[in-house]
């Protein structure tokens, strides 16, 4: 994964103030889904966005891709929309939906950790990806130990030699 120009997976709103994806391609790539994005860019990636690159190295992918619950960009979670952009949210599930389409059996991440309870729209957004990725053969995966409430890591708080292993979304959000 050279980063070169040409693997680069980058999609973004107009404005810049929504990211659907970004991520380096490969035929197996880890897909991680967050709760939003921050300012990281192709070539200029964040902690986050490292560490992610990392995990997927660290466990045999040739590629990774970072989506995320809701694309608005925000570097605080506390500057998150008060209400769901409901646009915006349709934008962010045909991105998903469009990119995951290709690759059957992806192993997808949750990595949103605490940060689902941040808006109440956060869960049901989340619903809306898993119940839209339904017919894809999607594995979902967690990384490490999940939280006392039961939620997946972020990618910033876990040790590197942290297990990847199934996760139950459905079981997850039944409790959510």
């Amino acid at each position: 994964m050279a980063g070169s120009p040409d693997n680069w997976l980058y999609e973004k709103n107009r404005d810049n103030t929504a990211r659907y994806i970004l991520g380096e391609a490969g035929k197996k790539p880890l897909v991680c889904v967050g709760i939003n994005p921050s300012t990281a860019e192709p070539n200029n990636l964040d902690r986050t966005l490292t560490n992610v690159k990392r995990f997927s190295e660290l466990n045999g992918y040739d590629g990774w891709l970072m989506l995320n619950v809701y694309p608005q960009r925000s570097t605080d979670p506390n500057g998150l929309h008060s209400e769901l952009d409901k646009k915006l949210h349709s934008s962010n599930l045909n991105h998903i939906s469009e990119y995951l389409s290709k690759y059957k059996k992806a192993d997808v991440w949750g990595a949103w950790g605490t940060l689902i309870g941040k808006r109440k729209y956060l869960g049901d957004a989340l619903r809306d990806i898993v119940e839209r990725l339904e017919g894809f053969g999607i594995r979902w995966m967690k990384i490490g130990k999940v939280s006392k409430d039961g939620h997946p890591h972020h990618p910033l708080y876990l040790s590197h030699q942290s297990v990847i292993e199934k996760f139950d979304i459905k079981g997850y959000l039944r409790g959510l």
